[in-house]
């Protein structure tokens, strides 16, 4: 990561294992191939929260190796695409959009997907994403599907 401000060669892109996640992934392979950028692709994890009973987790339930698989799967092939891509990949325990941020330090783009959820709410930004564009230490992409 570089220091005081100055970028490295790295674009970061967040992903959930969605579809929307996944497209946005695709992109960021796509522009750190072209511009000889590292990927780091990074997946949050956190506790579900409860207010009032308790959730009973199912025996040996362990979201942080849940979201290692999410990570794993969802960059399955993408060396093959991209044969000369530096991938680094990060787990990490915590909210997405604080997460990210903290991550996107130094980065020349941190790149995230799009949910939309119809005609209006389509035209919306998810909060993730939303936090990202206002809050990042580099320029935002947020990717939208086609369709």
């Amino acid at each position: 990561m570089a220091e005081d401000g100055a970028t490295d060669n790295r674009i970061v892109v967040g992903i959930d294992g969605s579809s929307s996640s996944l497209a946005a992934l695709g992109w960021a392979a796509e522009q750190a191939d072209r511009t000889g950028a590292k990927l780091e692709v990074i997946t949050t994890w956190i506790w579900p929260t409860t207010y009032g009973w308790a959730i009973p987790y199912p025996t040996g339930f362990d979201p942080a190796e849940s979201a290692q698989k999410v990570l794993d799967e969802s960059i399955a092939g993408l060396g093959d695409s991209h044969p000369g891509l530096e991938i680094v990949t990060r787990v990490l325990e915590g909210h997405p959009a604080p997460a990210l941020i903290e991550v996107s330090k130094g980065a020349q783009l941190l790149v995230v997907g799009s949910r939309g959820h119809g005609e209006f709410a389509g035209m919306l930004l998810g909060s993730v994403s939303e936090h990202c564009a206002a809050h990042a230490h580099c320029p935002v992409l947020i990717y939208r599907e086609k369709g």
